[in-house]
């Protein structure tokens, strides 16, 4: 990355990248920004940049230097750093490990469903006096998803669609068992960071949407090395540059459309406590993300 320009230090589209997607070439940085929000400091400096005209906010997921486990990732902190920021919409990235045979390594995929197997994580901005139940239906916002995959298509890459992403717990990669199982149910790949990046998106009311890249075949796979860490980081190189060429591809057309999707209403009729019952605490840490409705 350059650095320099005077750009504004807000960006209407995010990027949160993880291992290998620190850094993406050809784009000029304006500005860190690190807020402290009330769940704490995002996981490291938002890095505003100048793409193509746009600026964008980019957070790395697990530090620079990858230092943070996928269970210790502080994604409230995160989500909310992302929108005083003057986000609008996520693209995530993320390294998969592939539960289909035709989802093969470097391929990319475009899920549109989760299922959840984390169980250490807290998964809502909501709780402390204040209940919420925001719909998650469609975990990823199908307006961002369906611009996501028009770039990756216009760009040439493989990339697989009507996915099922299977979001675990980590940091060990799964079992054979596991393997199979999340096959049974439909899965199409697995990774640690989906969750709870997405339901935090969707509650502060931010359009969310993943891009997965295929690593390797998980473990289920026999007659393929089953994953391990040595042949994640082999093909994430690849990976990243072909991530950059989607942000650069997508960051003017996103940036341009205004939202048509329930996003930017998701918590709108979500909140069921009422108001004269909300904490006085709890109510203003709600405000940092949702200044409409508290």
């Amino acid at each position: 990355m350059e650095t320099g320009g005077s750009m504004s230090a807000t960006a209407q589209i995010g990027v949160i990248g993880g291992t290998g997607l620190y850094q993406v070439e050809g784009v000029k940085v304006l500005t860190e920004i690190r807020p402290e929000t009330p769940w704490g400091l995002p996981s490291d400096a938002i890095t505003i940049c100048d793409v193509g005209g746009v600026p964008v906010a980019f957070l790395p997921r697990h530090g620079r230097g990858h230092r943070i486990l996928p269970t210790e990732v502080n994604s409230h902190a995160n989500i909310a750093a992302l929108k005083a920021a003057g986000v609008e919409q996520i693209i995530a990235f993320s390294a998969v490990g592939s539960l289909k045979e035709e989802i093969a390594p470097l391929d990319f995929v475009v899920p549109d469903q989760v299922i959840d197997r984390t169980r250490l994580r807290r998964q809502t901005y909501f709780g402390d006096g204040v209940v919420a139940h925001a719909g998650f239906a469609d975990p990823f916002c199908p307006r961002l998803r369906q611009n996501l995959l028009a770039a990756i298509q216009g760009l040439g890459i493989k990339v697989h669609t009507a996915a099922t992403l299977v979001c675990m717990e980590g940091p060990a990669f799964s079992t054979k068992a596991e393997s199979h199982l999340y096959r049974s149910w439909g899965g199409s790949c697995i990774n640690m960071s989906a969750l709870p990046e997405a339901k935090l998106a969707r509650e502060a009311e931010i359009c969310y949407a993943m891009v997965c890249m295929s690593t390797d075949y998980d473990c289920w796979r026999d007659e393929t090395e089953h994953v391990s860490a040595e042949m994640i980081f082999q093909n994430l190189g690849k990976n990243a540059v072909n991530a950059a060429r989607v942000i650069r591809a997508t960051a003017r057309t996103l940036a341009a459309a205004a939202r048509s999707c329930s996003c930017a209403i998701a918590t709108h009729k979500a909140v069921i406590t009422a108001p004269e019952a909300r904490p006085a605490e709890t109510a203003r840490k709600l405000k940092y993300i949702l200044p409409d409705l508290f």
